[in-house]
């Protein structure tokens, strides 16, 4: 599978965890970055990430801030982007399941780098349930497009 990482600053180490992670599992990886740990702008490289996912150049993305709010919100500004916060189990698998995500956003400053890796293959191994969600985000999708 293709998948895209991204980060600011804040999220480096995770975003470099992540993307090593992936890459065990076989995945072809591509790193929109930051590179340092210098001071920079997350909503660059989170459009920058969103649009290789929304092209179809990534299946899915991964990116990562200080608290995975600011990140999220730059992406998800994206069409065709449904960015979700993976801050449980639970939710990063519903944010598949329920809302067909296909990014998903965490907070270096707020998990623990063992769950964001153990959420990272919950997404990725959780499939869009389809019926009455495929009608909601239809809902979303046909909003994105009188736009």
């Amino acid at each position: 599978m293709k998948l895209v990482v991204a980060a600011d600053h804040g999220g480096l180490e995770f975003k470099n965890a992540i993307k090593q992670h992936l890459q065990s599992l076989g995945h072809e990886v591509v790193d929109v970055g930051t590179y340092t740990k210098e001071s920079c702008h997350y909503p660059t490289v989170a459009i920058e990430a969103g649009e290789k996912v929304a092209s179809g150049e990534a299946q899915y993305g991964f990116i990562v801030c200080t608290t995975a709010e600011g990140i999220m919100i730059a992406a998800n500004k994206v069409r065709g982007v449904r960015a979700a916060i993976g801050y449980s189990d639970n939710v990063s698998m519903k944010s598949r399941s329920h809302n067909n995500a296909n990014m998903l956003a965490f907070g270096q400053g707020e998990m623990q780098l063992v769950d964001v890796l153990r959420r990272v293959d919950l997404f990725l191994a959780t499939p869009f349930e389809g019926g009455r969600h495929a009608e909601r985000v239809k809902l979303i999708t046909d909003y994105e497009d009188k736009k």
